[in-house]
């Protein structure tokens, strides 16, 4: 299909784009900050452990929200891929591999999860299941940091796709390869330099504040009257 979509075309993309986007953003920041991040202290094993097991259907509901949350990501990034086809059939595509990358990766973090809650859980849990469950809690927060090293390729990409779409404003793109850019230091301060990251943590507000326009942009904003080149290999 090389066809450039209608405006009334890309509203019936856009319009459910930007429903998946708000559930994303809904589930990703209840489940960490809501439900989960609360009971989670990595310097004390035992008394997180003691927390998840007082508080269980906080915390199962923070698996579940993040569970929706990669529901929602990956029809996201298959209706994004049918909106910006028409502007560039090949980054189009590489957008949607490397997000659908970071949605698996952040899929299977869960069991991480769920490995915490069964040992926190677990009849007759001991003192050295404490030190195990924090493990795997670390071990997802090591995951979902690596899969938004490929969700920041993602962003630099779409950002690229809405700068020259045409039916968008070109500072929403530059916005979201801003938040890539923070993703990827973010990931790469986690792995590499963790001592830095509390200090880096203030810098995530350009990400929330970027994917929350873009997602608004989509349910409510005009997509533009201007028409887009047709599809590019490349």
């Amino acid at each position: 299909m090389t066809d450039v979509p209608s405006a009334l075309s890309r509203s019936v993309l856009a319009r459910p784009a930007g429903l998946f986007y708000l559930a994303i953003i809904l589930a990703g920041v209840s489940a960490e900050a809501v439900f989960r991040g609360p009971l989670i202290d990595f310097d004390d094993p035992s008394g997180t452990v003691a927390a998840i097991r007082g508080a269980g259907p906080s915390f199962r509901l923070s698996i579940a929200a993040d569970l929706l949350m990669a529901v929602s990501d990956a029809a996201l990034a298959i209706l994004l891929f049918l909106l910006f086809r028409p502007v560039s059939a090949g980054l189009a595509l590489a957008a949607l591999v490397f997000r659908l990358i970071q949605t698996a990766i952040i899929a299977a973090g869960l069991l991480f999860l769920q490995g915490a809650w069964l040992l926190a859980s677990g009849t007759g849990a001991d003192e050295a299941a404490a030190p195990r469950a924090l493990l795997l809690l670390d071990l997802h927060r090591h995951g979902y940091d690596l899969g938004l090293v490929f969700f920041a390729i993602n962003c630099f990409l779409t950002g690229a796709l809405i700068v020259r779409c045409g039916f968008l404003p070109r500072w929403l793109g530059l916005g979201i390869a801003a938040a890539g850019a923070v993703y990827l230091a973010g990931s790469l301060l986690r792995f590499f330099a963790p001592a830095a990251l509390p200090a880096f943590e203030a810098a995530y507000v350009v990400p929330l504040v970027m994917e929350s326009a873009f997602c608004l942009w989509l349910l409510f904003g005009r997509l533009g009257t201007r028409t887009a080149p047709a599809a590019r290999p490349r």
